[in-house]
């Protein structure tokens, strides 16, 4: 059962209808944004942020999972369509978001995405945070849900040719959900997507939360 899936036993975990109430007025936030593209990395969308603060509706989510330090570091709205229906890989997410590049010890390699600088950080940080998935349309088994290998979180930075192999040995859960539903997962959890095979709207807003800050001058990028 979905519901009984615990983040720190799993590594994911239902927080049903959490948004539901606000779904409206976050869909109307977002209309910011372009529309019907796979990934559209959020940066300076003030209309967003109450939502995701300790007292707003997602950033309460982050409390219940990480305590109230728990900041919202990055964020994503993925958009999948009948003509945007994707596939991803089994993998790990295993980079973060920071205002500009300062070389430091322990962090790299580095990349730039849609103009953003990424890095990869010690795997420890990675393992403290959580990201939230809230969405925003139905997602049924035949729209693409969010696929995860329980309790692969605790598995430690997993070398990319065994993925496939960790996470079939974990075995597999998709993450099924209704509008206005948030799921949260311990950020290094294995994950991946199929393709729709009845592709409908699928907007899903993806928040990472950290309670760490990083050291030197290395800022998050935040959203």
């Amino acid at each position: 059962m979905l519901s009984d899936l615990t983040l720190a036993e799993h590594g994911a975990q239902l927080f049903g209808g959490a948004l539901r109430p606000h779904l409206s007025d976050m869909l109307a936030v977002l209309e910011a944004l372009p529309a019907q593209q796979a990934g559209v990395r959020i940066s300076g969308l003030p209309a967003l942020r109450p939502y995701l603060a300790p007292d707003g509706p997602v950033g309460a989510v982050a409390n219940q999972c990480m305590g109230r330090d728990a900041m919202p570091v990055r964020a994503i709205l993925f958009d999948k369509t009948a003509e945007t229906n994707w596939s991803l890989a089994w993998h790990q997410d295993r980079t973060i978001c920071v205002r500009e590049r300062v070389e430091t010890d322990g962090f790299g390699p580095w990349s730039v995405k849609a103009g953003l600088h990424h890095v990869a950080p010690p795997f420890d940080l990675l393992s403290r945070m959580a990201t939230l998935r809230v969405h925003l349309d139905d997602v049924p088994a035949t729209n693409a849900p969010l696929l995860i290998a329980p309790g692969s979180h605790r598995l430690g930075k997993v070398a990319v040719e065994t993925v496939a192999a960790v996470a079939a040995r974990c075995g597999t859960m998709a993450c099924l959900a209704a509008a206005g539903d948030i799921w949260a997962y311990a950020t290094p959890i294995l994950h991946a997507s199929d393709a729709a095979s009845l592709p409908a709207r699928r907007r899903v807003l993806q928040v990472d939360y950290s309670a760490d800050e990083l050291p030197g001058d290395l800022q998050w990028l935040g959203v």
